[in-house]
């Protein structure tokens, strides 16, 4: 099933000509076969971050992927905000990211707060904002699996 999706990059610090994890996450759904109905780079804030939610909610997309704000930096708001709109939480998508990325980088998998959830009939991911770190949750995780969740939304 190919799932029309949204990309969203919570940012203080880059805009869309330096965000490579926005560009990881756009090329990998595309080559998967998954459209992407937009892409946004917004500031790591709770308005903007529920903004780009209206946004992708109005294109249709069933799926959006937010990459950054998932640290514990004091400007890291982007899990809780998510958090506030969830439906349901997937608390094993955050749980098999941070042992898969354990497997690659050690230790600072724990500072991760990668998380996903469904919100009105469509998934969210939120994802590190290191390229690396997007590429193996899309790879690893989402892609095999975002047809089946998005389907499993509408039973």
């Amino acid at each position: 099933m190919h799932v029309s999706t949204f990309v969203v990059t919570c940012s203080d610090s880059r805009d869309a000509s330096r965000d490579a994890s926005g560009r990881v996450l756009r090329e990998g759904l595309e080559s998967a076969g998954h459209g992407v109905a937009g892409y946004v780079v917004v500031k790591d804030d709770p308005e903007a971050i529920r903004q780009a939610v209206a946004e992708a909610q109005s294109v249709g997309a069933r799926a959006i992927l937010f990459t950054g704000g998932t640290g514990i930096g004091r400007r890291d708001t982007t899990v809780e905000t998510l958090r506030g709109l969830f439906e349901k939480e997937l608390p094993g998508f955050g749980e098999l990211f941070r042992m898969l990325s354990y497997k690659q980088i050690g230790s600072p998998a724990m500072m991760s707060r990668a998380t996903a959830g469904t919100y009105q009939g469509m998934m969210i991911f939120a994802l590190p904002g290191s390229p690396q770190a997007v590429r193996l949750a899309l790879e690893a995780l989402i892609l095999p699996e975002l047809g089946h969740a998005v389907r499993e939304l509408t039973r």
